[in-house]
């Protein structure tokens, strides 16, 4: 009786080693992909394709994408405040925030992550090699955040 519970720790020990071994718990398996498939809501005009790159970026990413076409979109960006210095061609609306703009997933998941006490983040402009637009990277991108009055705060993220 005494062997078959020595064996069966043992067995039980190596067991617990190798799934360590194969599936570390301290190492994320899919970097920048969303938990869950988080849902999020791009609003955008029909006559724009970058709007629906960006989207197609958010999936690939993970996120679950509703894609709405609106030829109101100023409609869209006054309910949620964002700043009219910071508008662009679509609105993305995840959960409690609001994302302006080609805003890299790092950046995003910064802001899901860190819950910080503001309305949204923006990135003004459709920077070149941002997600979603064509073209080389050129300068850093810079996001800044908002509050629900449309009052730029500070700079969220740079990279």
């Amino acid at each position: 009786m005494k062997q078959k519970i020595l064996y069966l720790s043992i067995f039980l020990l190596l067991a617990f080693t190798g799934l360590l071994i194969w599936n570390p718990p301290w190492i994320q398996k899919n970097p920048g992909l969303a938990t869950a498939a988080q849902a999020v809501t791009v609003y955008r005009s029909p006559t724009c394709g970058c709007c629906e790159n960006y989207a197609d970026y958010l999936e690939g990413k993970g996120f679950k994408v509703d894609l709405i076409e609106t030829n109101d979109l100023d409609r869209i960006k006054a309910k949620y405040g964002i700043p009219s210095h910071f508008k662009s061609c679509h609105t993305t609306v995840m959960g409690d925030y609001v994302v302006e703009g080609h805003i890299p997933v790092e950046v995003v998941h910064k802001l899901l992550d860190e819950k910080p006490a503001v309305a949204g983040i923006a990135m003004p402009g459709m920077p070149s090699g941002s997600p979603g637009m064509p073209g080389a990277k050129r300068e850093k991108f810079r996001v800044y955040s908002f509050d629900a009055k449309g009052n730029q705060l500070d700079v969220f993220a740079e990279m």
